[in-house]
């Protein structure tokens, strides 16, 4: 059975940050980049909003910019998923998809979290041409168009208000009568005069021309069929952190996001860390899992040599 010192689990701006800061620590980190190298970023199109980018940066550039630098000084970053933890004992014991078993003295857990979809395949297909699910990510690119979001909580309104602030006319596609959202934030998408709230109204299908998305097809609780043109179509129902083969051993809240000690990347466990996406419920972007995974490592570091 292999013997590691740091093993970090998934391959996003929080894992690759942490295997260049666990690296430059001489810890000979291992990184098991899970079912999507890169993370969620590369989701998206384009990355307008992180330093040291005034054009902006093709998100597969980033992400694998970020791990040759962790491969250059030294990571060990691997193919692979992982596929259970035992966490009832130190060193702590890691099973990957491919039979591999591990014996970990510290682990940093960067699995990130997966937004959630209507599960149409016209979304599918137009995922990264038109269909986000970060308005804060994508929304500059539809300044002036017209777009729609799926979702009737605070996370759809604070969308629909922050792209009501670039777009034309934002829609925002209600399946309830009501918004689930705090009565502020219904206020806010209420009296914005670019919002229009379609209640008691599902998606039907995502329309384009194949090279990105021109509308969508609704339905409404009657069964009336009807289509918008939009340019933008975003995802506003939620996300869900990739933390359930962890929860037998880690604390996590309501919504399963990994918590955190004290302002750190310290879990209940000692030795284990998390960073990124799996213990962030609020931000979600990308600079803010580079720098948390920058702190996992520290931690862990810090954890090491105290041993």
């Amino acid at each position: 059975m292999e013997k590691v010192k740091c093993l970090i689990i998934g391959g996003g701006p929080a894992g690759y940050t942490a295997a260049i800061y666990a690296s430059r620590a001489a810890l000979s980190p291992v990184l098991y980049e899970g079912p999507q190298a890169g993370g969620q970023l590369t989701t998206t199109t384009m990355v307008e909003n992180y330093p040291g980018f005034p054009q902006g940066v093709d998100p597969f550039t980033l992400t694998d910019g970020m791990r040759e630098q962790a491969k250059r000084f030294g990571a060990d970053v691997r193919t692979g998923i992982v596929s259970a933890v035992d966490f009832s004992a130190r060193p702590f014991e890691v099973n990957i998809d491919n039979g591999d078993r591990l014996l970990c003295d510290s682990v940093i857990i960067a699995t990130g979290a997966k937004a959630k979809y209507l599960g149409l395949e016209s979304e599918r297909k137009y995922l990264g041409l038109g269909v986000s699910a970060c308005a804060t990510c994508d929304g500059f690119f539809y300044r002036g168009k017209d777009v729609a979001v799926v979702g009737g909580g605070d996370t759809a309104c604070e969308e629909a208000a922050y792209l009501s602030g670039l777009c034309r006319k934002v829609y925002m596609i209600v399946r309830r009568d009501v918004l689930r959202a705090s009565v502020a934030m219904q206020r806010k998408v209420q009296e914005a005069p670019n919002i229009e709230i379609l209640y008691g109204t599902q998606t039907q299908e995502v329309l384009g021309d194949g090279a990105g998305v021109t509308g969508a097809r609704l339905v409404r609780v009657d069964g009336t069929v009807f289509d918008i043109a939009v340019d933008g179509f975003f995802l506003a129902i939620g996300h869900h952190p990739v933390s359930d083969i962890f929860k037998e051993w880690i604390k996590t809240d309501e919504l399963g996001y990994i918590v955190t000690l004290d302002g750190t990347s310290r879990t209940n466990v000692e030795g284990v860390f998390a960073a990124g996406d799996v213990q962030d419920p609020y931000y979600r972007q990308a600079i803010m899992a580079a720098a948390s995974g920058c702190r996992a490592a520290m931690d862990a570091e810090r954890y090491l040599s105290a041993k």
